[in-house]
């Protein structure tokens, strides 16, 4: 902290701060002599976001303002422009680090009292404890209405994130489709009429229309075929259009062997027609594949769309008001469109549902929150250990810590052995009904969660994510969604192995 040489502090300048207006001045000057008096100029920091909480600050005069590390901007919390206790929250709340940096907009005069001398004072003064403790419960909840209102941008933004980066792929896919339909279009026009001016018996034409037929719905359901039994097929019929002089012979044989088209349908060609305008045929029904794959290529697009915009209204248009009945495998399904772009890094999803799932009675589109929370945290674990296991050190193995006894259902040691054996980021996801509740288990390979962060994990503001990355409210805000709708979460962790087993009572 950078300061200037310090003012003295005396008891008068303490009364001026209403929590010590009526300390006896015995006990006043003992707090004197306890702390330090420092003098911050502008633009000092006073501590930063990250430090340990182990002191707090009673500002005699000045300005200072509390900000808070979010990406890359700084938000501003709090600006005490009048002499006050500033740092005490965290060190009441037993959270080691202060979540806030304090930096002087002017010159500050500043008592900086210990951890043991506050909490002595503190002993000594049971009206200061309470005056401290009414203080604290205002800022907080000034602070968590101002983090949590953050906590939704920031939601937002990841959504808006999510949309526009998933939306990019099935929008640039039909554009080009779109684009190229403009080209082939006209070419299949120019073909058909062709055709019809060629000296064909009504028999030619009529196989003609079922050929077109026949290999519309042929392209429809084409065999799924590997590299190299496709260069082969494509191989096969080039040669076999080589030998019969048609031109483009490898395009045509590309778009036939994708429509799932052989060398049968060649020769049944050249049986009805005898040579007779095989090239404008080939052209004409090449053209015809094209459109239609063009067509579908339009149609998977615009229903990949469709359902990202249905996953959005999902999870942010119905009225959180309300209650009604959800589908938990729809809810989570939709959170898994949304963070798409995050599982396209490498991360693998396991789906393990029950049938006949119950549904669940929720406030709108609160548990696809839930779902969220917990597996965009699961994301950044499993990414974060196979970035960082590089080695070929084995990790150790911590005991998981649980508060409350838990039967782990068979399930549970089929996505154990996975885990084990899998070299690469996997989130399980399983849904069950036990008796009247309905159980979701969100199961991870990430990094885990040591034994002494867990009783902390659903706490407002702790959070384990570096500066600026995490807000400490994603675990709360689930917690406090699945109190509110009579559930239950809890969670059981070692590295490589985390999950989450969130109940809710069932509606059957």
């Amino acid at each position: 902290m950078l300061s200037l040489k310090p003012a003295p502090v005396t008891t008068d300048l303490l009364r001026r701060i209403p929590v010590f207006a009526q300390i006896p001045e015995a006990k006043l000057e003992w707090m004197v002599a306890q702390g330090k008096a420092v003098r911050v100029p502008p633009g000092g920091l006073l501590r930063a976001e990250g430090d340990p909480a182990n002191c707090v600050f009673v500002l005699l005069e000045g300005i200072c303002r509390m900000t808070q590390r979010s990406g890359n901007q700084d938000i501003l919390l709090v600006q005490h422009d009048r002499p006050t206790l500033i740092g005490e929250v965290p060190l009441l709340m037993g959270v080691p680090y202060f979540w806030a940096s304090g930096r002087a907009v002017t010159t500050c005069h500043i008592l900086e009292l210990d951890a043991d001398t506050f909490w002595q004072f503190m002993g000594l003064c049971p009206t200061v404890a309470k005056s401290v403790l009414q203080t604290m419960i205002v800022r907080m909840q000034e602070i968590q209405v101002l983090a949590q209102h953050r906590e939704r941008l920031i939601s937002l933004g990841t959504l808006a994130a999510g949309l526009a980066h998933e939306l990019n792929n099935p929008a640039s896919a039909a554009q080009r489709a779109a684009r190229e339909l403009r080209r082939v279009f006209p070419l299949m026009q120019t073909q058909t009429l062709k055709l019809t001016h060629k000296c064909l018996t009504d028999e030619q034409r009529e196989f003609l229309i079922r050929l077109q037929q026949d290999a519309i719905v042929q392209a429809q359901n084409p065999p799924t075929l590997d590299s190299m039994t496709q260069s082969d097929c494509e191989d096969q019929l080039t040669d076999w259009m080589d030998d019969h002089n048609i031109q483009n012979s490898w395009q045509f044989a590309s778009t036939f062997v994708n429509a799932g088209l052989d060398s049968d349908w060649l020769d049944q060609i050249l049986t009805c027609l005898n040579n007779i305008c095989l090239q404008d045929v080939f052209t004409w029904l090449e053209a015809t594949l094209t459109v239609v794959g063009l067509l579908n290529t339009l149609g998977h697009s615009t229903e990949r769309i469709h359902q990202l915009v249905g996953a959005v209204q999902d999870y942010s248009t119905l009225d959180p008001d309300d209650l009604q009945l959800v589908d938990i495998h729809k809810g989570l399904e939709s959170t898994l469109t949304i963070l798409g772009h995050k599982l396209k890094r490498g991360v693998t999803i396991v789906r393990d549902y029950a049938e006949d799932l119950p549904k669940v009675m929720s406030h709108g589109s609160e548990l696809e929150q839930v779902w969220m929370n917990v597996i965009d945290n699961a994301i950044a674990a499993t990414l974060e250990r196979f970035n960082l296991n590089t080695s070929s050190t084995p990790m150790s193995v911590t005991p998981a810590l649980h508060t409350n006894p838990v039967m782990i259902p068979t399930g549970w040691q089929n996505r154990a052995r996975h885990f084990s054996t899998t070299s690469q980021p996997t989130i399980w996801i399983r849904t069950r009904c036990e008796a009247d509740w309905v159980l979701i288990e969100i199961a991870d390979n990430g990094i885990g969660i040591p034994p002494e962060v867990q009783p902390h994990i659903y706490e407002p503001f702790f959070t384990t994510k570096g500066v600026g990355k995490g807000t400490g409210l994603g675990l709360n805000t689930s917690y406090k969604i699945v109190k509110r709708h009579e559930g239950d979460i809890r969670v059981t962790s070692q590295p490589g192995d985390t999950c989450f087993q969130i109940r809710f009572p069932s509606q059957c």
